[in-house]
C-alpha cells in the first residue's frame, strides 16, 4: 500500500505516536498506554488499531495468541503528508505565506532562524545547479 495517501485523524495520530515511541506493542500494552494517556477504554484503542491496520499505517503479528502491533508508516512521512495538506488547504500552496503567518505569532530562536537560512541556501543551490 502507498503510504503517501494515508491520512490520520487526531485519535489515530495519538495511537501512532504511541507506536512510534514504543513498538512493537501487544494489544494489551497499547490499550494500557492509551488508557493512561487519554482515558480511552480498551475497545476504543483496539478499534483504532484495526482502522490503522486497514489503512496500512500499522502492521501486526500473532505469536502464540498474542497479537503485536508496529508502525508501517514512518512519522516523518505522516508529518510530511499533513504539512502538504495544511499548506494546500490553508495557505493555497504558499510556503512563504505559511512561514510569515507562523512567525507573526511565534518568535523564532537564533538557532531556528539559522536553520531556516540553511534550508533556504540549500534550496537556492539546488535550484541553481
Amino acid at each position: 500500500m502507498d503510504n503517501d495517501n494515508i491520512t490520520l485523524t487526531e485519535a489515530e495520530w495519538q495511537v501512532m505516536e504511541c507506536l512510534w515511541s514504543r513498538s512493537p506493542l501487544t494489544g494489551r500494552e497499547a490499550t494500557d498506554l492509551m488508557e493512561r494517556k487519554t482515558g480511552w477504554n480498551r475497545s476504543t484503542t483496539l478499534t483504532l488499531l484495526r482502522r490503522l491496520e486497514d489503512k496500512g499505517a500499522v502492521g501486526s503479528d500473532s505469536d502464540g495468541g498474542k497479537k503485536t502491533f508496529f508502525p508501517l508508516l514512518k512519522r516523518e512521512d505522516a508529518a510530511l503528508r499533513e504539512t502538504e495538506d495544511l499548506l494546500s488547504r490553508v495557505y493555497k500552496g504558499s510556503l512563504s505565506l505559511m512561514v510569515s503567518a507562523v512567525t507573526k505569532k511565534q518568535t523564532l530562536s537564533k538557532a531556528e532562524v539559522e536553520e531556516l537560512y540553511a534550508i533556504l541556501r540549500d534550496m537556492e543551490e539546488k535550484n541553481e545547479g
